[in-house]
């Protein structure tokens, strides 16, 4: 499924495991859960069951993310064979960063299995399924949190299912803040949009590969 500005859904595909092997070229593979994400009961079977497929069929690294705000959820989907593991809301705690969750999560699962998500509206940071507007932007906390992760996911809201192009300034923003390398975007690449693999900058794309836009 693929929602614009992570609400209006603008298309749905049932049959999720033809999408798994027209995507199996890639090397990551992202599975979000949204309905873990917004709170409304969770899809773990299926989820699973990509994991799983993806791979020890295809061989290919599967980040999974999705209302994963408890420790034992996080080890649980770390046992499906998930290379990365993305926390998004259980990050934060009353506006701030959740430093104690956050120190458990590393020792349980270790550093380099974890990605933090930090999906952003009008400049703030948004959780519980982009539902909730906390005070704090993201550039202000990537270096309370580096320690804590192996990389961040930045999804610019706004822009997200639009397939608007890049929100380039931001990006670049954010690329002064944390290391290149540590840092990642989402939903900002269409066929005629593009960062080079020479940016620094790891990318995912969703709408534009759903509909063709990307080969």
């Amino acid at each position: 499924m693929q929602l614009v500005h992570g609400r209006r859904r603008e298309l749905a595909i049932a049959d999720v495991m033809s999408l798994l092997l027209k995507f199996k070229k890639y090397e990551w593979l992202h599975v979000i859960d949204l309905d873990a994400a917004m709170g409304k009961g969770n899809n773990s079977d299926l989820a699973r069951k990509v994991c799983e497929e993806a791979t020890k069929r295809y061989g290919m690294k599967v980040r999974v993310g999705g209302g994963i705000r408890t420790i034992p959820r996080a080890a649980e989907i770390a046992k499906w064979g998930a290379h990365q593991i993305i926390v998004g809301s259980a990050a934060f705690k009353d506006g701030k960063t959740n430093a104690p969750f956050l120190r458990r999560l590393r020792t349980r699962v270790g550093r380099q299995a974890i990605v933090i998500a930090l999906d952003t509206s009008k400049g703030h940071i948004v959780i519980k399924g982009w539902r909730e507007k906390l005070r704090i932007r993201a550039e202000e906390v990537m270096k309370q949190l580096e320690p804590f992760c192996a990389a961040f996911l930045c999804t610019d809201v706004d822009r997200e299912g639009t397939m608007g192009g890049v929100n380039r300034e931001w990006f670049e923003q954010l690329r002064t803040v944390t290391p290149s390398d540590h840092c990642g975007w989402w939903n900002q690449v269409t066929a005629g949009n593009r960062y080079s693999r020479t940016d620094g900058h790891r990318r995912g794309s969703g709408m534009a590969l759903y509909k063709g836009r990307l080969h």
